[in-house]
């Protein structure tokens, strides 16, 4: 995902946090069964050189886990913490795939703290 809409929009879906991340998932509902995925990971986790990693992880781990895990048809955002950096590639692989489990039985728009803008 590159377009600022689709992020939005997403932030309006299932959310499920974990320690290394947040997962947003909104099914499209367009009729198309590709599963997209954007990484967004903020200025407060670090610099660009550990930004960056931390999206590089973030990519392989959807690359391995998304095909037999993600939902068909659904965008998937996820927001990296500063925890992700510091944490092994086995229990990023299990986080995300309990995640992705989750979000099924997750309301859309739920697990929020704050209010709507």
């Amino acid at each position: 995902m590159t377009r600022r809409p689709d992020y939005l929009a997403a932030n309006a879906g299932r959310r499920v946090p974990m320690p290394g991340f947040v997962l947003l998932v909104h099914p499209r509902g367009d009729g198309v069964a590709t599963m997209r995925i954007g990484i967004t990971v903020t200025k407060k986790v670090g610099n660009a050189v550990v930004r960056n990693r931390i999206k590089r992880r973030f990519r392989a781990l959807s690359r391995e886990i998304l095909p037999d895990h993600g939902w068909p048809g659904a965008d998937h955002v996820l927001i990296g913490r500063e925890a992700a950096l510091t944490s092994d590639y086995a229990g990023l692989r299990e986080h995300l795939a309990k995640a992705l489990t989750k979000s099924r039985n997750v309301a859309p728009g739920g697990n929020r703290s704050r209010p709507k803008r």
